[in-house]
């Protein structure tokens, strides 16, 4: 199955994602002014995809 083996990732426009610990945001720098978040999920972590992005094949 796709998205259960070590290093594979989940790329869309919204993600919905469970899990027993969530760890605190942190801001990273994606480009220039633009930057993101990263929070790690762990134990039972669980994660779907719930809109794909338009760089993903939807019109």
């Amino acid at each position: 199955m796709k998205g259960l083996e070590v290093g594979d990732s989940l790329h869309g426009h919204r993600i919905i994602a469970e899990a027993r610990k969530v760890s605190d945001p942190v801001v990273i720098v994606k480009s220039g002014r633009h930057k993101a978040q990263r929070i790690i999920l762990t134990e039972n972590a669980l994660a779907i995809i719930d809109r794909k992005g338009r760089w993903c094949g939807q019109p």
